[in-house]
């Protein structure tokens, strides 16, 4: 034991360690002892000892469906980078939408003494612990919960103002699965919106992710392009009648331009294409993509920030929801309309 080596009272070499401010009056020399010895003998500070005395493990449980390329690993950049910035650890569970999963992995953690939890896209109606929740992009109304959310009604007056702006009138839209706690709301703006620009949205032209496919399975993993691809290939086998598709995300937007490349129709050409989230890959697909950017790192950032603020102010009040700004981002994906759509 460090203390034993250097004949020194535990609560010396533990004020020192710790740089408590009641370290000032211990000797210079003394201190000087205590850093050199720790550092030779490569020793560590007792974490679970001092978590005790403040009353917190210094660590957080993160609940997501998945870590895959793109919303996922952007919001989970600017978790860490807030999470390592303010010392703390984390666990991460991904329960790939299974009712089971979401509901056991949360005891799984409190057990381990998490000090509260971030939920990714997971909803946190049957989530209950005893330590404060943030979730990112849930759209949970419950107690304890504060929601990092997406302003979609301001997302969709972007994206289809700019396909209005282009002469687009027939717009297909692919919704995304119910799971996704998202989709419900950005349908409803979907809705919303149309109606206030008096754009007809024609069921025929109104397309969805499969949810039952929306979960990893026989190989097929639920953000790769197929999500987009298949609806798409689906549109086209019964109607060409459109001009524009407002995909649900990125990673569906880049399998429906490929469907449409397949099927010989050009991007932007015959078919303009809106994506969404502005993943990393985004502005590298061919075309590059026009898409509603979602602050990702940020909100992750943010969702990590009000997490550790409730953490250490337990008993401040603290809002239920927290709205970020969305960015049209327009690249090669959309053009005008071709002649004989425009009115």
């Amino acid at each position: 034991m460090l203390a034993e080596h250097l004949e020194l009272s535990q609560t010396t070499v533990s004020l020192v360690l710790n740089n408590s401010p009641s370290a000032k009056s211990i000797p210079q020399e003394t201190r000087n002892r205590v850093m050199e010895a720790a550092e030779r003998l490569n020793y560590r500070p007792n974490y679970f000892a001092r978590s005790l005395r403040q009353s917190r493990s210094m660590s957080v449980g993160v609940l997501a469906p998945d870590l895959s390329e793109g919303y996922f690993t952007r919001v989970m950049s600017g978790v860490v980078q807030e999470l390592t910035a303010a010392h703390y650890f984390y666990f991460t569970a991904c329960h790939d939408w299974k009712r089971e999963l979401i509901e056991k992995y949360p005891r799984m953690l409190v057990e381990r003494a998490v000090d509260g939890f971030l939920l990714l896209n997971t909803p946190a109606d049957h989530i209950e612990v005893p330590v404060p929740v943030v979730a990112i992009s849930a759209h949970s109304p419950v107690e304890n919960v504060t929601n990092i959310v997406l302003d979609h009604q301001r997302a969709v007056e972007q994206a289809l103002a700019h396909l209005h702006s282009l002469g687009h009138r027939r717009v297909a839209f692919m919704r995304g699965p119910r799971a996704i706690p998202d989709s419900e709301f950005r349908w409803e703006s979907i809705q919303l919106v149309a109606r206030d620009m008096k754009l007809k949205i024609d069921p025929a032209l109104v397309i969805g992710i499969d949810s039952a496919g929306w979960s990893m399975k026989d190989g097929y993993h639920p953000m790769a392009p197929e999500i987009g691809y298949r609806p798409m290939q689906a549109l086209l086998e019964k109607t060409r009648d459109f001009t524009a598709i407002f995909c649900f995300n990125d990673i569906a937007a880049i399998g429906a331009i490929r469907a449409l490349k397949d099927a010989g129709l050009t991007v932007p050409g015959d078919v303009s294409v809106v994506g969404f989230d502005d993943i990393q890959s985004a502005a590298y697909s061919t075309p590059s993509l026009t898409t509603v950017r979602q602050p990702l790192l940020e909100m992750g950032k943010r969702g990590a920030q009000v997490l550790l603020e409730r953490i250490a102010n337990r008993e401040k009040a603290f809002p239920a929801e927290i709205v970020m700004a969305p960015e049209l981002v327009i690249r090669e994906s959309t053009g005008p309309a071709s002649a004989g759509h425009k009115n």
